[in-house]
C-alpha cells in the first residue's frame, strides 16, 4: 500500500490529466465523522504528531484493534466451555387421563388425595474436560499474539504512509515557493521586453518566447498547486479528518529527511526476532504444533460430571410423591473406539501442515539477511541520489537566476534564457522523485527493523 501512493504522489507531480474530483470524494467519504466527533477546522501537526494522530483517528487501525478484542472472547469462549455450567428450569405438567389419575388417587397406601399437575423445580450443574478443550485454549493464546503482530504491521504501516504522503505535500510546496519565484523574475523580464518592442530596440519574436517562458512556468505551478492539493487530500484520509479541515505541516524537508536519521538506520544491528514477518511465521509454526496436537486428542477421552436436583411438587402429602428422589449425580467418560481411519487422517494432515510451516520459516529466514542488506543497499543508493538531485536543483536555480540577470542587462540570448528556464521545470520531477524514493526506501527499512 505505502509504495502505490508513493508513486501515486509521484505521478501526480509529473501528470496534468488526471481529474481531482474523483480524489476529492474518496477523500471525503474516508473522512467523514459522526456530529460527535467534529475534527478541528485547522490542524497543525508535525511528521511525528500527523502520525500519531492517524493512528488514534484511522478506523482501519481501529478495525486491527478490535480484532486483537475479537481474539480475546474467543479465548474466553473456549475457557468457558470447560468451566462448570448452571441451568435452572420450572415448568408444570398436566395429566388428562382421568381413568389413570382416579386409579393413582385411590392407590393404596396413599393417605390423602394429591393434586395431578404438579410443578417441576429443577437445578442442572455440569462439567465436562476432554484434551481438545485444553489446546483449544493455547491456539487462542496463540491467535491472540498473532493479531497483536498484525496489529504492529499495521501501524507500522500506516506511520509509514502518513509518512509519505507529508513529505510528498513538503516536496510540492517547495517546488512551487521556487517556481513563484522564479515567476516573478521572468515576468518582470516580460515586461522590460515589452517595453523595449514597444520603443524599437528589440524584436516581436524575443517577447513572444518569454511569454512562452512565462506561460510554461504557470502551467507548471499551476500543475504543482494541483498536485498538492490531491497530495493534501491522500493525508486527510490517512488522518481520517474532514476533506475541509485545514492542515498545517509545522516541519520542513530538512527536518524530516536528515542524514542523522539515514546514519541512525544503516548503523543499526539485524536482530531477526524483531523482524514482523518472522513472528508471524514462528506463530504459525506454534499455530501449526497446537494444531497436531488438537487432532491427536481427537483419540482421548471426555469427562463428564453432572448433578441435577429435580423435585414436583404434587400439592399435598403422599407416598407416591416420597418414591421420588430429587438427587441425582451422574460421571461419565466417553471414550472413541472406530472412525474408519477419519482421525488418523486428521493427525497425518496436521502434519502435513506443520512440515509446511516450518519450510516456509526457514526460507524466510535465509532470505531475511539478503532482504536486510538489499534494503540497506536501496536506502543509501536514495540518500546519494537525493543528495546528487537536490545540488542539481540548486545548480539550477542558480543557472536560471544568472540567466535572467544577464538578459535583464543584455549579457545573453534569449535562447539562453529559454534553456534555463526548461532545465529549471525538468529538474524539479526528479528532485521529487528522488525525496519519495528515499522515504520509500527509509520507511521500508523501518518497518524490516521494527523501528
Amino acid at each position: 500500500m505505502r509504495k502505490a501512493i508513493l508513486f501515486f504522489a509521484a505521478m501526480l507531480a509529473m501528470s496534468t490529466t488526471v481529474m481531482a474530483e474523483d480524489h476529492v470524494m474518496a477523500a471525503t467519504h474516508g473522512s467523514k465523522k459522526s456530529a460527535d466527533e467534529a475534527a478541528p477546522q485547522v490542524l497543525s501537526l508535525s511528521l511525528k504528531e500527523a502520525q500519531d494522530y492517524a493512528i488514534q483517528q484511522n478506523r482501519s487501525l481501529k478495525n486491527a484493534s478490535l480484532a486483537v478484542q475479537e481474539a480475546y472472547a474467543a479465548r474466553w469462549q473456549t475457557i468457558a466451555a470447560m468451566l462448570p455450567s448452571l441451568d435452572g428450569s420450572i415448568g408444570k405438567s398436566v395429566m388428562y387421563d382421568d381413568d389413570f389419575k382416579e386409579k393413582l388417587i385411590n392407590f393404596p397406601g396413599m393417605a390423602a388425595p394429591m393434586s395431578m399437575s404438579p410443578w417441576t423445580y429443577g437445578v442442572t450443574a455440569a462439567i465436562g474436560l476432554n484434551g481438545q478443550g485444553i489446546v483449544g485454549v493455547l491456539l487462542n493464546n496463540i491467535a491472540i499474539d498473532m493479531k497483536k503482530i498484525s496489529l504492529k504491521q499495521s501501524e507500522s504501516q500506516l506511520r509509514g504512509n502518513v509518512m509519505g504522503s507529508y513529505v510528498s505535500v513538503l516536496a510540492l510546496q517547495s517546488i512551487t515557493n521556487l517556481l513563484d519565484s522564479s515567476l516573478a523574475n521572468i515576468q518582470g523580464l516580460e515586461q522590460m521586453t515589452r517595453y523595449a518592442v514597444e520603443a524599437g530596440a528589440a524584436e516581436q519574436t524575443a517577447a513572444d518566447q518569454i511569454r512562452v517562458r512565462v506561460n510554461a512556468l504557470k502551467t507548471s505551478i499551476n500543475n504543482q498547486k494541483f498536485s498538492i492539493e490531491l497530495a493534501t487530500n491522500s493525508l486527510k484520509v490517512l488522518l481520517d479528518v474532514p476533506v475541509e479541515t485545514e492542515l498545517v505541516l509545522t516541519e520542513n524537508m530538512d527536518d524530516v529527511l536528515s542524514p542523522e536519521r539515514v546514519v541512525t538506520l544503516l548503523g543499526e544491528n539485524f536482530a531477526i526476532e524483531n523482524n514482523l514477518n518472522y513472528q508471524l511465521l514462528q506463530k504459525q509454526v506454534d499455530l501449526a504444533k497446537k494444531n497436531v496436537h488438537m487432532a491427536g486428542w481427537a483419540y482421548g477421552p471426555t469427562v463428564s460430571l453432572a448433578y441435577q436436583y429435580n423435585y414436583r411438587d404434587y400439592g399435598g402429602e403422599s407416598g407416591f410423591e416420597m418414591m421420588n428422589s430429587p438427587h441425582t449425580i451422574a460421571f461419565s467418560i466417553k471414550m472413541p473406539l472406530w472412525s474408519s481411519g477419519k482421525r488418523a487422517a486428521g493427525v497425518v494432515e496436521k502434519k502435513i501442515a506443520l512440515e509446511e510451516a516450518k519450510n516456509t520459516l526457514s526460507e524466510t529466514t535465509d532470505n531475511l539477511a539478503i532482504q536486510y542488506r538489499q534494503l540497506c543497499f536501496n536506502l543509501t543508493n536514495a540518500y546519494e541520489t537525493y543528495l546528487n538531485e537536490k545540488d542539481n536543483m540548486e545548480v539550477a536555480k542558480r543557472v536560471f537566476a544568472s540567466a535572467t540577470n544577464k538578459y535583464k542587462y543584455g549579457a545573453s540570448s534569449n535562447m539562453e534564457l529559454t534553456n534555463a528556464s526548461n532545465d529549471l521545470i525538468n529538474v524539479q520531477s526528479s528532485y521529487i522523485q528522488s525525496i519519495l524514493s528515499l522515504v520509500n526506501a527509509q520507511v521500508e527499512l523501518e518497518e524490516f527493523l521494527n523501528n
